[in-house]
C-alpha cells in the first residue's frame, strides 16, 4: 500500500512539474470547438450559413447514414470547402442498447453485439470516405452515444493513429497541458440550453484559459436541439470578441494544443 501511494504521489508530482497553462493564437484567453453530430438538415440549413456569415469554423461529425445523405453530399464538401471540418462519427452510429433511452438502436447497431474489429473496420472506412469528401487525412472523432466498447472490450485505443484527438470525455474545462489526453477530451451536451447559459460557459472557459468542446445536434429543429435564437446569441457572442475567444474546428484546435503539449 505504501509503494502504491508513493507512485501515485510521484505521478501527481510529475504531472504538476509538466503542467503549464495553454498559450492560444493572438492572445486569446480560450479555444472554443462547436461540434454538431448526426448531420442534420439543420446543420445545413441554418448553421453553416450562420458560422460562415460571422467568419466562423465548426466540426460536424457525419454518420454515412445521417439523414442528408447522400441527397446533399454536395453541400457538405462545400462546408469542408469553406474551412468547416468533417468529423468522422462512424458509418452507422453504432451504440450500446444497454440502459434508459437506448431503445432507439437497432439489433444490428448494438455494439455490445459487434466484435472491436468490427467497429474499427467501419471508422476506417468512414475515414476513407471522408476523405473522399473533403481530401483530408487529419481529422477527430466522436464515438457515437460516447460509446466506448464493442462486445464489452476497447475498441478505440487502437484507433487513435488514425485520429489526431477523440472527443469522448464528459464535461469538464481543459486547462493546462499536463491535465490533456487528446483521445479523451471532455464535450459539454448543450441540449435545450439558453443563449445565456451557453455564453457562460465559454466564458468560464476564458476564465480559465481552457478548451472547451461543445455538442450540438438539431438546432431549431429535430433531435437534441437547442433553438435557433440561443444558437444565434452564442455566435454573435464569439463574433464579437474573436481577440478573447479563438472559435476554430476541433482538428485545428486539437493540432495547437497537442503541438503544446509536446504530444
Amino acid at each position: 500500500m505504501k509503494r502504491r501511494m508513493l507512485a501515485a504521489l510521484g505521478l501527481l508530482a510529475a504531472l504538476a512539474a509538466n503542467a503549464a497553462p495553454f498559450v492560444w493564437p493572438n492572445g486569446a484567453q480560450a479555444a472554443i470547438t462547436l461540434g454538431y453530430d448526426d448531420a442534420l438538415a439543420s446543420q445545413l440549413d441554418h448553421v453553416i450559413p450562420a458560422l460562415n456569415k460571422r467568419g466562423l469554423r465548426g466540426s460536424f461529425y457525419i454518420p454515412i447514414n445521417g439523414p442528408t445523405l447522400p441527397a446533399r453530399q454536395d453541400e457538405w464538401k462545400a462546408a469542408a470547402a469553406a474551412g468547416h471540418e468533417l468529423g468522422n462519427h462512424s458509418l452507422f452510429h453504432g451504440c450500446s442498447a444497454k440502459g434508459a433511452g437506448r431503445e432507439w438502436v437497432l439489433p444490428h447497431r448494438d455494439l455490445d453485439r459487434q466484435t472491436p474489429a468490427q467497429v474499427q473496420e467501419h471508422i476506417l472506412a468512414a475515414n476513407t470516405w471522408l476523405q473522399s469528401l473533403d481530401g483530408k487525412t487529419r481529422r477527430t472523432f466522436t464515438p457515437p452515444c460516447l460509446d466506448l466498447k464493442a462486445g464489452g472490450q476497447d475498441f478505440v485505443k487502437a484507433l487513435q493513429p488514425h485520429f489526431v484527438a477523440y472527443r469522448a470525455a464528459y464535461p469538464a474545462m481543459v486547462s493546462d497541458t499536463a491535465a490533456m489526453d487528446p483521445y479523451a477530451m471532455p464535450v459539454y451536451f448543450v441540449e435545450g440550453w439558453t443563449g445565456e447559459q451557453l455564453i457562460a460557459l465559454v466564458e468560464k472557459a476564458a476564465a480559465q484559459r481552457a478548451v472547451v468542446s461543445l455538442l450540438f445536434h438539431g438546432v431549431g429543429a429535430e433531435h437534441l436541439s437547442v433553438t435557433r435564437e440561443a444558437h444565434d446569441q452564442l455566435l454573435d457572442h464569439l463574433a464579437k470578441n474573436k481577440a478573447r475567444l479563438w472559435t476554430d474546428t476541433m482538428v485545428n484546435v486539437m493540432l495547437n494544443a497537442r503541438a503544446q503539449a509536446g504530444r
